[in-house]
């Protein structure tokens, strides 16, 4: 009886120990994160013209100072949203999702729909699995479509980065038109009542073999799983996250002022549209068009125009409408590619109008 009642105890005790191991570390991480991050104003334009024979105010200059400062810091940002994003990720499964969202009424699922799109751990590349689970669940089809708006184009590790690096009025208003596009899109899209036009054999899928064991995680469990989205996340979006930073550099070197607000102004009507067409051809995340967005704002573009090329790039970008053709038939994705297009069209010209 006395193994019995002291192993849990002392297993407790290794837990505690870990648990206590990992916040001293998370602790110092911290503090060293926020010491580096302070100087590297300084050491981004050591390194341009004191290590480098570049002239200090010249367009090359211009680009490699913004590169070498752009890119540890969005890499630490990255870093450390991922990482916090991972951890607040443990407590989501599909499971619990599908679970949550199933008897909603339409509108009430449309916004709780959008609200976890930004929370849970799901992009577009997982619509085939959650769109079979949440139609194979009963859950609305507008509802559906409201999660799988707002979960790539929400995104909650874009909204930390826009925060980081443009300041919390540029991420609310990302979050707010974001939001919006989703619950909107998702609700239009349910009132048309285009069940039929999904593919049939989504619908004789059976739910029970889609349904996963809920796991019992401990705070230790939690900070591996956020170490773990840590290393797959940033593993998968750094050449991503380079290459806009690169496009970014380039486009705050040689970019002559003025000519982003001429092409992306708010005074040009088609500023919007042409925003939107540029955007989804091209195929980056979040995380990579951050930068480039940066350096637009920064050259003159206006706001409106730069949110409609950043949604149409997350939210539009064509390797999600391959993936969602397995799922929909042609209709459908023609619907869900003109609605949304048209909530970012609206979100466009509203901000060019008012800012």
């Amino acid at each position: 009886m006395e193994l019995k009642t002291t192993q849990p105890i002392q297993g407790e005790g290794r837990i505690n120990k870990m648990l206590a191991l990992n916040l001293l570390i998370a602790t110092i991480g911290v503090y060293l994160w926020w010491t580096v991050y302070r100087v590297l104003p300084d050491l981004s334009k050591w390194l341009t013209y004191k290590l480098l024979p570049i002239q200090e105010g010249s367009h090359l200059g211009s680009s490699v100072e913004f590169f070498l400062y752009d890119t540890p810091k969005v890499m630490m940002l990255l870093f450390l949203v991922v990482f916090g994003v991972g951890i607040l990720r443990s407590f989501f499964t599909p499971e619990k999702t599908r679970a949550f969202l199933s008897g909603k009424s339409e509108f009430v699922g449309n916004i709780f729909a959008a609200l976890l799109g930004i929370i849970t751990p799901f992009c577009s590349c997982s619509a085939v699995p959650l769109f079979i689970g949440f139609v194979t669940a009963g859950v609305p089809l507008g509802v559906t479509f409201s999660f799988l708006i707002a979960a790539p184009m929400v995104n909650e590790i874009a909204l930390g980065l826009l925060y980081g690096l443009l300041g919390w009025k540029v991420a609310a208003i990302y979050l707010g038109t974001g939001l919006f596009i989703a619950i909107s899109a998702g609700w239009v899209i349910g009132r048309l009542k285009l069940e039929n036009h999904v593919e049939d054999w989504v619908t004789q899928a059976n739910a029970a073999n889609l349904t996963m064991e809920e796991e019992k995680l401990t705070w230790n469990d939690r900070f591996v799983y956020g170490w773990d989205a840590v290393k797959e996340i940033i593993g998968r979006v750094w050449i991503y996250v380079i290459l806009g930073i690169a496009v970014g550099a380039g486009i705050h070197g040689f970019v002559p002022e003025g000519v982003m607000a001429s092409i992306m102004g708010k005074d040009s009507w088609w500023s919007v549209p042409l925003s939107v067409v540029i955007g989804v051809p091209m195929y980056s995340n979040a995380a990579g068009v951050i930068p480039v967005v940066e350096a637009l704002l920064g050259k003159g573009a206006a706001l409106g125009s730069v949110l409609a090329f950043m949604m149409s790039v997350i939210a539009l970008s064509l390797p999600e409408m391959v993936i969602l053709r397995k799922v929909l038939k042609p209709k459908l994705i023609a619907v869900f590619v003109g609605v949304v297009a048209s909530g970012i069209l609206f979100v466009g010209y509203l901000f060019n109008m008012i800012l």
